[in-house]
């Protein structure tokens, strides 16, 4: 029976959804053995910097590639959205599950939404694009950057005293904490990241059992609207601590696409949207992403990248 090693940053999220993986390739009743090898990767080791002045892209995958190009891991799970557009020589993703609630959510102990804060309100958030868009809909609130897990930062609401924080929905509903949340974000408020709530999984491009095995587990709708995000991503060069946020869905075997590009104080936003046939997903996400870069997109990324 072959062992079969799976790679996962060590946050109980990341165990959580790579669990989930090994589960699912269980009850295939195939004959391997799964075993987990925690790695700590840049962006869990430094925490009292905002991602966006770490710098750089795959803060969140880097180790975790090398584990795989090294030998010593034969597959990873990651969050999509951590996974930057390009990848290194020799690994692919080869599947994508079905996808979980792709929205932001707003988290409140006394319920809060994002219509009801008080003037001023203080939000926990570690993502540039979330406090963009916050402030693009409301420019009195202040944007307090707070970083680490998802336990750590649901605890950060009580200590430092914030009247809320943003999260993905789909990490809350992973943990099965989706109570907490006082108020799914519309995509009128904001936009989610590339890849939000969907998961990939990323091997080796020439270890062809691995990648039989793992194409079981793909998501053919996932895989197409994520495809549409993900190639705006890259076309805008952009990384996870950019304001950058796309969402596709299907519609009608068309896919719908709707991108952002925000300045850090969220005066700026410009948004384009676009629809394409389902075969077209690639296609889509760059014309979305060039109609962004025709609209001041450039000017606006290449400020954020000096900043940062």
């Amino acid at each position: 029976m072959r062992k079969i090693v799976v790679g996962s940053r060590n946050s109980q999220l990341a165990l959580q959804q790579t669990n989930w993986v090994i589960e699912k390739l269980k009850e295939l009743g195939l004959p391997y053995q799964f075993e987990v090898k925690e790695i700590v990767t840049k962006g869990d080791k430094i925490l009292d910097v905002t991602l966006a002045r770490i710098g750089g892209k795959g803060l969140f995958v880097k180790e975790i590639e090398q584990a795989l190009l090294d030998g010593e891991i034969d597959f990873a799970v990651h969050s999509m959205k951590d996974m930057p557009a390009e990848m290194p020589e020799g690994l692919i993703v080869a599947a994508v599950p079905e996808r979980e609630d792709p929205r932001d959510c707003l988290i409140s102990n006394q319920d809060y939404t994002i219509d009801t804060l008080p003037i001023g309100a203080r939000v926990g958030t570690s993502s540039l694009r979330r406090a963009a868009q916050l402030l693009a809909y409301r420019s009195d609130l202040k944007i307090e950057s707070i970083r680490g897990n998802i336990h750590t930062r649901l605890k950060k609401l009580e200590t430092e005293k914030l009247d809320c924080i943003v999260l993905a929905a789909a990490g809350l509903h992973r943990m099965g904490w989706g109570d907490k949340a006082s108020q799914y974000l519309s995509l009128d408020v904001c936009v989610p990241a590339v890849g939000q709530g969907a998961l990939g999984i990323q091997a080796r491009e020439n270890d062809i059992e691995i990648l039989q095995l793992l194409k079981k587990l793909e998501d053919e709708h996932t895989k197409l609207v994520v495809t549409a995000e993900r190639v705006l991503l890259h076309t805008l060069e952009g990384g996870c601590q950019i304001p950058i946020g796309a969402h596709a869905r299907l519609v009608d075997e068309q896919i719908h696409l709707v991108g952002i590009v925000a300045s850090v104080d969220g005066k700026q936003v410009i948004k384009k949207e676009g629809f394409a046939r389902k075969e077209e997903a690639a296609i889509l996400g760059k014309n979305v992403a060039e109609a962004l870069l025709a609209a001041g997109a450039f000017e606006i990324l290449g400020q954020v990248k000096g900043e940062h």
